[in-house]
């Protein structure tokens, strides 16, 4: 067991201790967006159905969604140390292995431990640099940290999709195995475990149980329910029923528990309650904006996935950019403003994303999304410093682990509903625009008469010509009712942003030590305060 430093963190100590779980973070975020790109070279592998290749996606998420609650109460019983090196073995071997998959299923379970070992590196990490950092040197920290973990999204299809098509679906896992060596080492070589992480008396095996049945099958819900019509399906409602009295029976259990898997009486501090209210928004509005840009791209422009991927590096660069600068600014300033001025900024990105057209070119996707990348860092480096304002470090593993456990459902709950609104939307558009359709307009005859001229050129004789002019006009009108959905679910992201600034006036500015007294400073130089 690694003991803590006795003397305070050198700066070398404290980036090399932020590298290394950086180096680990964005494995296991890269790793999540990348496989999306990869599915349909995988289903052509395995010789598989587009629904049974879902589970590669769904088995990887459940493993997360039922993880990352117990990141706090596990790294109490390993270490933190200890506990960070079984996940990156577990995450990395995954990855070596779902390589080899000679089949489907070997796949899934594997994506299954790959999931049991990413889920607690994010909220591992998050508490480690916040322990470590005083506040005055932690919003840079998070800064550096932070580019990376919004960059692996954004670039990892546009690298899924190059490395699909030139060497094969295998090597998005295999080049996970030297990342996961060098920073297995960096981790031994640099972090140590915590002083005040106690461990428990007892296992809690009632509240284990509520928690993986409750947790799965509401992962489950949230991403096979607009796939199976939701309620609609027995299935749905049955993972639903069960999922809702798991849970109720396991927030239950916590609240009574001595030793709780995931304590939740951290929510009943003002700034954490309502900055996991925020991140659920911001999860469900971020989250939502790149799937709804990735597939706009390829559905509509009929861009192929690399080019789609390029759609999204604008917001990479703006989301770089900001960083760098809030990471500055995070401990001078009132960070609610800040924050404020993030969540309006990405309303104006969204705004600009309603007006989106089935012929608008790459520049005119290309400027919303580097406005809305910029705002992500003006969103998440202040909303984390408000939210974890408050919390003693023996509890920051479980307040950060409660914080992306309500970020991570969020984000499914964005991604089912605005997949499940395109859909009802579009066909409520389709209904509309085609009750509006007159065949006898002027303006509708010019359209026909120009496509029957169309196909007439390339040798179609009258009748046949005439058929394909009216298909090319029921086209179009599936073409524009799409569009039409696809503004309404900007629309519906624009609205979650600006109810994150509502929730904003009833939290605390959180100030560093120095603005306490240099008492205070020297007895807690890492813990800020959140005053009105």
């Amino acid at each position: 067991m690694a003991e803590a430093p006795t003397a305070p963190l050198g700066s070398a100590r404290k980036w090399a201790i932020t590298f290394s779980v950086m180096m680990v973070t964005v494995m296991q975020v890269l790793d999540t967006s990348i496989t999306n790109v990869a599915l349909p070279h995988m289903q052509g592998s395995f010789s598989a159905s587009i629904d049974e290749m879902s589970w590669v996606i769904t088995s990887f998420l459940a493993a997360n969604a039922v993880v990352i609650p117990a990141t706090g109460w596990l790294t109490s019983v390993f270490g933190r140390r200890r506990f960070y090196l079984i996940c990156t073995v577990v995450f990395t071997v995954s990855s070596f292995l779902s390589g080899l998959a000679p089949n489907l299923e070997f796949l899934v379970a594997m994506r299954v431990l790959q999931g049991l070992g990413g889920g607690p590196v994010i909220p591992m990490a998050q508490a480690i640099m916040w322990e470590i950092f005083p506040l005055a040197e932690r919003g840079t920290a998070m800064a550096v940290w932070g580019v990376g973990i919004m960059l692996a999204p954004i670039l990892g299809p546009t690298l899924g999709g190059w490395i699909c098509d030139n060497w094969s679906w295998r090597w998005i896992f295999y080049i996970n195995l030297p990342i996961g060596i060098i920073g297995f080492f960096m981790i031994s070589a640099f972090l140590f475990d915590a002083p005040f992480h106690r461990r428990p008396r007892h296992v809690d095996l009632a509240g284990i149980a509520l928690m993986v049945i409750g947790f799965g099958c509401l992962q489950l819900v949230l991403d096979l329910g607009e796939r199976n019509d939701w309620f609609d399906s027995t299935m749905i409602v049955m993972l639903a029923v069960v999922a809702v009295v798991m849970l109720i029976g396991f927030m239950a259990r916590e609240l009574m528990a001595s030793e709780p898997i995931l304590d939740l009486r951290v929510f009943a501090e003002r700034n954490f309650g309502l900055g996991t209210v925020a991140i659920f928004l911001v999860g469900l509005a971020f989250n939502s904006s790149i799937l709804m840009v990735a597939l706009y791209t390829q559905k509509i422009l009929g861009y192929d996935a690399w080019t789609a991927g390029l759609t999204l590096a604008p917001g990479g660069l703006g989301t770089m950019i900001a960083l760098m600068i809030s990471g500055r600014l995070v401990s001078r300033m009132d960070q609610r403003l800040m924050l404020v001025g993030g969540c309006l900024l990405q309303a104006v990105a969204l705004w600009l994303m309603t007006e989106v057209t089935s012929t608008m070119d790459f520049e005119a996707l290309a400027w919303p999304r580097f406005v809305q990348g910029f705002s992500a860092g003006f969103i998440f480096v202040p909303l984390q410093a408000l939210a974890l304002a408050n919390i003693p470090m023996e509890r920051l593993s479980n307040a950060t682990s409660a914080y992306n456990l309500v970020r991570n459902v969020g984000g499914s709950v964005g991604v089912a509903l605005v997949t499940t609104m395109l859909v009802r939307r579009a066909q409520g558009h389709q209904a509309t625009l085609g009750s509006h359709i007159n065949l006898g307009s002027h303006e509708m005859a010019a359209r026909l008469h120009q496509w029957t001229g169309h196909f007439l050129e390339r040798g179609a004789d009258t009748v046949t010509a005439g058929q394909q002019a009216m298909a090319m006009i029921y086209r179009e009108l599936l073409t524009q009712s799409q569009v039409l959905a696809y503004a309404d679910d900007f629309r519906l992201m624009l609205v979650a942003s600006c109810l994150v600034v509502v929730l904003v006036p009833f939290m605390r500015r959180v100030r560093a030590p120095a603005e306490r007294g240099e008492a205070a400073a020297a007895r807690d130089p890492g813990l800020p305060t959140a005053t009105d």
